[in-house]
């Protein structure tokens, strides 16, 4: 710490980790802090639509739908490009599993188990989608011109 950029007279400090388009970025490399943020906001995209999410009155597969198309976005942002770790993974199952039970109605007293339940409401599990995004980018970096423009993140050593 203590160090800092100079930019046309502006003194930048050096930092652990900043927001950047809306992903945040570790000087380690790690992507924990990603993850909570994510985690977070899903719990605030869920809560925005809890009052559909858990009504009985709604038929189970438009709260499928309204879930897939509103809360995991969220949880999944930035996801595809994420290097991440078997615990990290399991953080997000865990999250969507609790998320898919107040859905519809069920809680871990009840001891049904997580598998039954995704046939129950023919959901993909998280971590499937997580590899979908993660091939399609694949894809897209596989198919782009070898001329093309190419992004990189450099980290900057200092003594």
């Amino acid at each position: 710490m203590g160090e800092e950029v100079t930019i046309d007279g502006l003194s930048i400090p050096k930092v652990e980790k900043f927001k950047y388009l809306g992903s945040i970025v570790q000087q380690n490399g790690e992507i924990n802090e990603d993850i909570n943020q994510c985690i977070k906001v899903g719990w605030q995209k869920w809560k925005q639509a809890t009052g559909v999410l858990c009504d009985k009155r709604i038929p189970v597969r438009l709260k499928g739908k309204l879930y897939c198309t509103v809360v995991r976005p969220a949880v999944l942002y930035g996801s595809k490009c994420w290097p991440i770790k078997k615990s990290q993974v399991q953080r997000l199952i865990v999250t969507e599993m609790t998320m898919i039970r107040w859905m519809y109605g069920y809680t871990r007293m009840d001891r049904i188990r997580n598998e039954v339940i995704r046939d129950l409401v023919k959901m993909a599990p998280i971590e499937d989608k997580m590899r979908e995004t993660r091939l399609r980018w694949f894809g897209y970096v596989e198919r782009r011109s070898v001329d093309g423009p190419v992004r990189r993140c450099e980290t900057i050593n200092t003594p």
